[in-house]
């Protein structure tokens, strides 16, 4: 589990942390010894504080050694930082930290083993360990380290496509009566028996020939319509999809929890705003 010191993960990290700076804060014992102050801080590659790194001054010898950041408490209206219980012994029992050195496993677990109760007879596998293994030293969650979110609702607001009709364009066949005129011709004869014009004119037998059967033969012709039918395009039709945009708005009743607090007596108390993305 690779460490960082705190300025090298984020360089602007006194903005995160609203202007507080934790390193050069004083080290104090909870009974008001002064046992040092803070050199820096290393954390993992979430940006959680893992441990403090403390100058100590134990008996006039400086030893920077590394304090795992569950066993502290930092309070900003006195700039100090709390520990409980850092005996002389167990510096005396702590690796030395350089500025230069890679913090790895087995460092940490000289660290931890410095801290851990004595009592302890758990067994730690560097493939499978994690810090909440050894949770009282580095969780901050304890009654002088209590963290609790506070949430707010937001809209958010996302677009759904949704099936709202079709259209379907088909044709369909009408039908109806149409009538068009067409002029005809019929041939028919006429026969007209008429009275000669040199009647009572007498004629030599010897001169005429009498006949008999067809002596006239005409042909009679008449016109019939002739009617076909022929398709003609009379229209064209184009489907076709547009977009029409339009912007909906709406308004919902949206939440948010506050911090309330409530002291009691004349309690030193500090309260910094910092951002979301919380490291600790």
């Amino acid at each position: 589990m690779p460490l960082y010191k705190l300025a090298d993960f984020d360089p602007n990290y006194r903005e995160t942390f609203g202007g507080d700076d934790i390193i050069a804060l004083d080290l104090y014992t909870e009974g008001g010894v002064k046992i040092g102050s803070i050199a820096d801080v290393l954390v993992d590659a979430d940006g959680r504080f893992r441990y403090l790194v403390i100058d100590t001054q134990y008996n006039s010898s400086n030893k920077r050694i590394l304090l795992p950041i569950g066993l502290s408490r930092t309070d900003y209206n006195q700039r100090r930082v709390y520990v409980d219980g850092l005996s002389k012994e167990q510096v005396q029992s702590l690796p030395m930290y350089k500025d230069n050195m890679t913090v790895d496993y087995d460092y940490e677990e000289q660290v931890r083993k410095a801290y851990r109760p004595i009592s302890s007879d758990l067994t730690y596998n560097r493939d499978t360990y994690n810090y909440q293994q050894d949770a009282s030293l580095y969780n901050l969650n304890e009654q002088n380290h209590q963290t609790f979110k506070l949430y707010e609702e937001r809209l958010i607001a996302n677009k759904n496509r949704i099936k709202t009709g079709e259209v379907a364009v088909g044709k369909h066949i009408e039908t109806e009566t149409a009538r068009v005129s067409v002029p005809i011709e019929k041939e028919r004869v006429v026969i007209e028996r008429v009275n000669p014009t040199d009647v009572g004119t007498a004629v030599n037998p010897s001169e005429l020939q009498f006949q008999e059967g067809e002596v006239a033969r005409i042909e009679i012709y008449e016109e019939t319509p002739e009617i076909h039918k022929e398709a003609f395009v009379r229209e064209e039709v184009r489907v076709r999809k547009v977009v029409d945009r339009d912007t909906v708005e709406t308004q919902e009743t949206i939440r948010r929890e506050e911090l309330d607090i409530n002291t009691q007596g004349d309690l030193p108390r500090n309260q910094t705003d910092v951002t979301p993305n919380d490291r600790v």
